[in-house]
């Protein structure tokens, strides 16, 4: 029997002074407002009273510190996934402002529904899926949780809502430690619930593109 619920957590704040878009960039942990945010998403999870059989996270540093609290609280050591990380952009490392004043990187927007200045959303709907679905099959029942980021845990809603890609980044409804939940019906998935249960006021999230 495969899982039963699948959330989708988004990591906490992370400890990013310099405000850069900092991606894939190693060295990005969480701040100590976001160990706490991550601690507020586990409790939630384990609020709602339902058995965690398996947990996942993105090899990024923001991300396997946002799965602590789960190993701590339910006892499951995470498993790595690549398929489930950051996706590329060509700002790493920037102010995304001072990046968009200047002519030369205006080349980077002129396609914004694949997106042109990274990672294929398509791309990354279809690792994701593939993350999703292996985990979900994994398991003999229970719940699933993969701590991933904001733009793959997004761009998933969109696809299972039946929505286009093309979006504002800054639009988006995932808030850090926001957790989004899916099941398999009829061989689809379904998004079943949206949570914000950490306080994110004041929160630096200018992280990825």
């Amino acid at each position: 029997m495969p899982a039963d619920r699948l959330h989708l957590v988004r990591h906490g704040e992370v400890h990013n002074p310099r405000r850069v878009l900092y991606g894939r960039l190693p060295g990005y942990g969480l701040s100590d407002d976001g160990r706490r945010m991550a601690r507020q998403a586990a409790e939630y999870v384990q609020s709602l009273d339902r058995p965690v059989t398996s947990l996942v996270c993105s090899p990024l540093q923001r991300t396997k510190e946002s799965a602590e609290p789960f190993t701590e609280i339910f006892g499951l050591e995470p498993v790595l996934d690549e398929r489930v990380i950051e996706p590329t952009n060509v700002f790493e490392g920037r102010h995304m402002t001072r990046a968009l004043l200047n002519p030369w990187n205006w080349r980077h927007l002129r396609r914004p529904s694949i997106p042109s200045w990274g990672e294929p959303y398509l791309d990354v709907i279809a690792r994701m899926n593939k993350a999703m679905t292996e985990a979900w099959e994994a398991v003999d029942g229970g719940d699933v949780v993969i701590v991933s980021h904001q733009l793959p845990i997004w761009v998933t809603h969109l696809a299972v809502a039946g929505i286009t890609t093309r979006h504002d980044p800054r639009d988006r409804r995932c808030a850090l430690s926001s957790i989004t939940s899916f099941q398999i019906v009829d061989s689809k998935w379904t998004e079943v619930a949206y949570a914000e249960p950490a306080s994110t006021a004041g929160a630096i999230d200018v992280g990825a593109v």
